[in-house]
């Protein structure tokens, strides 16, 4: 295995990283996006990995809108569960490009059928964070 060419094999481009900026300023509505800053002491890879291969690869894929992205995004973490900032981050980014507070109510109750009350009602008490913050 030659870990050199390994390497390469994962890094991205620069053209990835910055459609990944770009789709991720979008979502978080700022220029300087806070993975940038919050992971910058002590893992500014994993920061870049995140805009590059997430937002630059996965999110830019054509066949679903950045609304629909955000949508899925949050119905999977709030049916998995214990990742509320993650979740909380992608409810902001769902408000931001154009979902409104019912549609993500009928997300979070939508998960009944498949992740169960707890996930749906874990859901609905972040919604409710970031839309009566304190």
């Amino acid at each position: 295995m030659n870990s050199h060419r390994d390497k390469e094999q994962f890094m991205s481009s620069d053209t990835t990283r910055d459609a990944g900026l770009k789709i991720l300023k979008t979502i978080e509505a700022t220029d300087t996006p806070s993975i940038i800053a919050s992971l910058r002491d002590v893992a500014p890879d994993l920061a870049d990995l995140a805009i590059s291969f997430a937002y630059g690869q996965v999110y830019a894929r054509p066949g679903l809108t950045l609304l629909q992205r955000q949508m899925a995004t949050v119905a999977m973490l709030a049916a998995v569960g214990g990742l509320e900032p993650q979740l909380k981050f992608h409810l902001r980014g769902a408000l931001n490009v154009g979902a409104s507070a019912a549609q993500l109510v009928e997300v979070m109750t939508h998960l009944v059928v498949y992740a169960g009350f707890p996930a749906a009602l874990n859901g609905v008490a972040a919604l409710r964070d970031i839309l009566q913050p304190a």
